[in-house]
């Protein structure tokens, strides 16, 4: 089973040393950087029993213009500068490459030898327990130990206190899944507003996990979840609908996995596929910066997402395959907007993530 681990850093990758001594033997990192040479340089050493690769800034735009001729600035600009929604690029490289899974990961979560096989046992086994929610929405920090006897919400959940609502109900039936989101140790992923409520002025706080509770939770149909980037694993298949959406534009940030986790959801419970949270853990170890910039970087998003994932809710969808349902999707956002949208910044802002995800699935077509 060929396995591509992406992950997008500028720092050493000591994270992933555990998982090149303990290769399955057939996985290959993809590393989206910035060029840096030097670091690159320590990466080769750390990653020195595993295939990997780097794709900075010139090697994405290369690969464009190998590919797309004269035009490829149109396909170049799918991919962000300097964030973490430059990931998608790796996406493409593990679909082109026909990537059995693909896994990504944050360059601060530390992996355990058994990593990688306890990713796969979740997606492809049939154990689990199921979670429906009244609200729709399901708080993936309640899976976690924590060391705070307070209810948690994390990045990414609505703040409606509607929606907050954990009256949930257990199905005891599982089975397989196109996506596996991991858990974390240490600390869990929480917005800026979180963390600075809870003392973090370095973007750390006294919030911690000690562990998960269930070791596979699939969602059911029509109930959403936070999806975070940081350790989670998917089916090649699933690709055409998980462009990461552009971020950092028009002042906004750190929700590309979010709401391309929920359109992925949506289009899932349309096909009739699963998605699920457990295991594996990753130690998750946040370095120290300004949680005031994680905040500016969020506050406009907030607003954003407490309706975004409504209109994709609402959206009735026709087409068969992910590619299909992802085009679907668009138009029926861009439809929708001046329904719910608070301004014509928002609206701009939409139209452009919408028009972005039409030439992902162009992108793929004409790559596969």
């Amino acid at each position: 089973m060929l396995v591509y681990i992406v992950t997008a850093s500028i720092n050493r990758l000591e994270n992933l040393k555990t998982l090149s001594e303990t290769s399955i033997g057939d996985e290959k990192v993809l590393i989206i950087d910035e060029g840096d040479n030097q670091i690159r340089k320590e990466n080769d050493r750390l990653l020195s029993n595993l295939p990997h690769e780097f794709y900075g800034p010139r090697e994405r735009k290369q690969w464009f213009k190998d590919r797309f001729g004269q035009a490829f600035k149109e396909y170049l600009g799918l991919i962000p500068q300097k964030c973490h929604a430059e990931i998608s690029f790796g996406f493409l490289k593990a679909y082109e490459e026909q990537a059995a899974v693909t896994l990504e990961i944050d360059d601060d979560v530390y992996v355990s030898k058994n990593f990688l096989k306890e990713h796969i046992n979740n997606l492809l086994s049939e154990g689990g327990v199921t979670v429906n929610s009244q609200v729709k929405w399901y708080n993936t920090i309640q899976n976690l130990h924590l060391n705070v006897n307070q209810k948690i919400f994390p990045r990414g959940h609505p703040y409606d206190p509607l929606y907050r609502d954990e009256n949930y109900t257990w199905l005891d039936e599982g089975g397989e899944c196109v996506l596996n989101m991991g858990l974390w140790s240490g600390q869990p992923d929480l917005d800026a507003l979180t963390i600075l409520y809870h003392g973090g002025l370095d973007g750390k706080c006294k919030v911690e996990s000690k562990g998960y509770k269930k070791e596979k939770i699939v969602l059911g149909k029509g109930t959403y979840f936070a999806i975070c980037s940081m350790n989670t694993t998917f089916l090649t298949k699933i690709i055409p609908a998980f462009y990461q959406l552009y971020m950092n534009f028009m002042g906004v940030d750190r929700f590309d996995d979010i709401w391309s986790g929920i359109f992925l959801k949506k289009i899932a419970d349309h096909i009739g596929d699963k998605l699920c949270i457990g295991k594996p853990l990753g130690l998750h170890l946040k370095r120290a910066r300004s949680i005031f910039k994680d905040l500016r970087n969020e506050i406009n998003g907030l607003d954003m997402n407490e309706y975004i994932w409504r209109i994709c809710e609402e959206a009735e969808l026709s087409a068969k395959t992910y590619a299909d349902c992802y085009v679907e999707l668009a138009d029926n956002i861009e439809n929708n907007l001046t329904k719910v949208a608070k301004d014509y910044t928002q609206i701009k802002f939409w139209n452009v993530q919408t028009q972005k995800m039409r030439t992902w699935v162009e992108v793929l077509d004409k790559i596969s």
